[in-house]
């Protein structure tokens, strides 16, 4: 396995266990369930891509 991929899967679980904290359904209109998962979705994966390539990108400058 390489560095990357063992990096993705560390930053997942962390993002994933910090984002159960945000209310995400208090934004969204009533009845719009499906639309605030695709984007609570979108929204790890995101965090997740960049924090890994800050991470990875910090540890290959040192």
């Amino acid at each position: 396995m390489t560095t990357k991929f063992v990096l993705y899967m560390l930053v997942s679980v962390v993002v994933i266990w910090s984002m159960e904290s945000i209310n995400i359904n208090a934004i969204f209109k009533k009845k719009r369930v499906t639309q605030a998962r695709l984007f609570y979705f979108f929204l790890t994966i995101s965090i997740v891509y960049l924090v890994t390539n800050f991470i990875y990108d910090l540890y290959l400058n040192l």
